[in-house]
């Protein structure tokens, strides 16, 4: 499907997984790009929690963590990593803030082995990943171009939304007429 509206991926938009794309690591995923250039691309899942709380994991960490609080599957590539993207409060500069490398706006990249109690005043939520979603030069280009992906804007609620794994209609929705019509798509299409 094209849209004349197509925004091009980069840091800060959001990889929509097409109905057809049956991939098990991104069957309804929204992706959220960190980083995108001529050499590949970098970004997490940000509707797959696991069933690992925060807690278990990174405990000073936790208490600053959206709900849900558990570790996310950012992807299926080195799932011993951990990533972390935080929402900043208005007024915060990601470029002045210790321990935060900016992406786009107020959501940011944090430095997990800083100091939660030195950023929590700054922070609106976070989220930690394990793993992420990488692509190979040109590789991303050719998925979008075959139509597996849908790029739109993110929202920096995104990265730290209650919704969980309900985030995928959600997102279509908002994009408006035809995306929009996308979010109402059976899992199954046979059941339609």
């Amino acid at each position: 499907m094209v849209d004349d509206r197509a925004t091009r991926p980069g840091p800060g938009t959001l990889l929509v997984a097409a109905p057809a794309l049956l991939d098990p690591n991104f069957r309804r995923t929204v992706v959220y790009l960190i980083e995108h250039r001529d050499r590949g691309s970098l970004g997490v899942v940000l509707n797959r929690p696991s069933e690992v709380p925060l807690q278990d994991v990174l405990p000073a960490w936790a208490p600053l963590c959206s709900q849900p609080t558990a570790v996310f599957v950012g992807g299926p590539v080195d799932g011993r990593t951990a990533l972390c993207l935080a929402t900043l409060r208005a007024g915060e500069d990601p470029h002045a803030v210790e321990g935060v490398v900016g992406v786009a706006g107020p959501v940011a990249l944090v430095d997990l082995d800083g100091d939660p109690e030195t950023l929590a005043p700054r922070l609106r939520g976070l989220r930690v990943f394990a793993g992420y979603a990488g692509w190979d030069a040109g590789q991303l280009a050719g998925e979008i171009a075959r139509g597996d992906w849908i790029v739109v804007p993110a929202l920096p609620d995104d990265v730290v939304t209650m919704r969980g794994a309900n985030l995928w209609a959600p997102v279509l929705r908002r994009q408006g007429v035809p995306l929009a019509l996308l979010a109402t798509f059976p899992v199954d299409a046979r059941h339609n």
